[in-house]
């Protein structure tokens, strides 16, 4: 995944980086030797170059990119981490709220790649987009997540078809995992104590597994879940 100059590891642009699934990408990609970089409400681990930044506000997350790429001298890679959900009926859900699911979710995502793009085109370098298996399986309470995930299924695979021969693209279809991300939930929407959840560090290795891939080759799409799950098929 690198056309870093020598002695230099991948830069890894990560959105949401500073928990959950993001910050098991950042510690994967420090590890291999690359050169994480976070865009996030919340500061990352000590070391970790990053920008503050609500992904809500897209034109924000298209500043952030670029500076931070021109900060390290341009991207190898990037990782749409960030997420959020506030399960309910559609009736009962806030207005500004769905409509902050779906910006941060989808609408944050296409414009980190699309700031990222001549970046990631000088390096010959990769997008891993992070849907859910609620992107390809509804479910009831869920209209907002469901319709920003099934989003980023449609956009990643018109963005694959656009890219291929410049930029490796990548879909990966996450089951839940043991992260933060349940912890503000009403309890009726929360994982039971006996759910099957993936560990993110080994979503994250999924991750490592197609930014690995040497130009020419790409990982389509990836479904990677607790194989008890019962969210995916």
């Amino acid at each position: 995944m690198s056309s870093s100059p020598p002695g230099a590891g991948p830069a890894v642009l990560v959105t949401g980086g500073s928990s959950g699934l993001g910050a098991a990408v950042v510690t994967a990609v420090a590890r291999a030797g690359g050169r994480p970089l976070v865009l996030d409400r919340q500061r990352p681990d000590d070391g970790v170059p990053w920008i503050e930044c609500d992904l809500a506000d897209t034109r924000a997350a298209e500043e952030a990119t670029r500076d931070l790429a021109e900060r390290v001298g341009g991207l190898d890679a990037v990782v749409t981490a960030a997420g959020m959900d506030v399960p309910g009926r559609l009736a009962d859900v806030p207005r500004d709220t769905w409509e902050r699911i779906v910006v941060v979710d989808l609408l944050a995502t296409v414009a980190v790649v699309r700031a990222a793009l001549p970046y990631l085109e000088a390096s010959r370098g990769n997008v891993v987009t992070v849907a859910s298996t609620l992107g390809v399986k509804a479910v009831g309470d869920a209209t907002a997540y469901c319709a920003a995930k099934f989003g980023v299924v449609g956009f990643t695979r018109s963005l694959a078809a656009e890219l291929a021969g410049s930029v490796g693209v990548t879909l990966l279809i996450p089951g839940g995992m043991r992260t933060a991300f349940f912890d503000d939930r009403d309890p009726q929407y929360r994982p039971g104590p006996d759910a099957k959840l993936n560990d993110p560090a080994d979503t994250a290795a999924a991750i490592m597994f197609a930014l690995s891939q040497p130009p020419g080759s790409t990982v389509r799409e990836l479904v990677v879940c607790a194989e008890q799950e019962t969210s995916y098929p």
